[in-house]
């Protein structure tokens, strides 16, 4: 293991209270990291949830939410970077390009809900009525704005599951993007009445300092290790959850 990993890993396991009691399943979700690199600091993009919320109330994480069926029926530009969608197949019970594909797509969805941004390409005539076909939901937004998803632009970073004895567990992809693939906004989306009361573009280096999940903190230190390691595709993926009642990191 890196000393990255073992240092997150460890920090992790402090922070745990695991305990034997009922447990819930973990539901699949996708969350999308989005870097803009244009300054000799890389900056992330991170949204401040509502007081009112019961889970992670007022905390700083990155947009993201539930898999929903629709996802894996957006059409898309390019496919999946054959190795990312290897290792989203991976340590999966019934894995899927279908299934890799509709977590990627997800996590594009979820940052449009919550920040108003939609990732992709901008599709010109006649690429547009051939390629854009919404399956109804969010997507409609990219149809009427002709945003196409790149999925081979996008990269997945880490993997990690709620440990048990959570009330709400997600099985969550982490993928991250560049921010040149903005392709369209949305104003409206954010403010004191939404699930995101706030945005802030930060340095991974001062935004740990900000009130957010130890996952959160922790996918900021991987994503700088991986910046540092030339950020390709070609990149092992850490898996963080529970094995045997402790914390274990893996590569995917």
């Amino acid at each position: 293991m890196n000393d990255v990993g073992a240092r997150v890993l460890e920090r992790l396991r402090k922070l745990d209270n695991l305990r034997e009691v009922p447990t819930v399943r973990p539901r699949d979700a996708a969350t999308m990291i989005i870097i803009d690199r244009a300054a000799p600091s890389p900056k992330v993009l991170l949204g401040r949830r509502h007081a009112g919320h019961k889970f992670m109330p007022g905390k700083f994480v990155f947009p993201g939410g539930r898999v929903e069926p629709l996802d894996r029926r957006m059409p898309a530009l390019t496919p999946i970077e054959p190795r990312v969608e290897a290792r989203l197949m991976a340590a999966v019970q019934r894995p899927s390009a279908a299934k890799a594909r509709g977590l990627m797509l997800a996590a594009i969805r979820e940052t449009f809900e919550e920040t108003g941004i939609m990732l992709g390409v901008k599709a010109r005539e006649p690429m547009r009525s051939q390629l854009l076909r919404s399956p109804g939901g969010a997507w409609d937004a990219f149809v009427q704005e002709g945003v196409a998803p790149d999925l081979a632009a996008v990269h997945f970073v880490a993997r990690a599951i709620t440990p048990p004895g959570r009330t709400k567990r997600f099985d969550t992809r982490f993928f991250a993007i560049d921010a040149g693939a903005i392709a369209a906004r949305r104003d409206g989306v954010v403010g004191p009445d939404t699930e995101l009361t706030e945005l802030v573009w930060l340095p991974i280096s001062e935004a740990s300092r900000l009130d957010m999940p130890a996952i959160t903190t922790a996918m900021l230190e991987e994503l700088t290790a991986r910046i540092a390691a030339g950020f390709g595709h070609d990149l092992p993926v850490p898996y963080y959850r529970v094995v045997n009642r402790r914390r274990a990191r893996e590569l995917l």
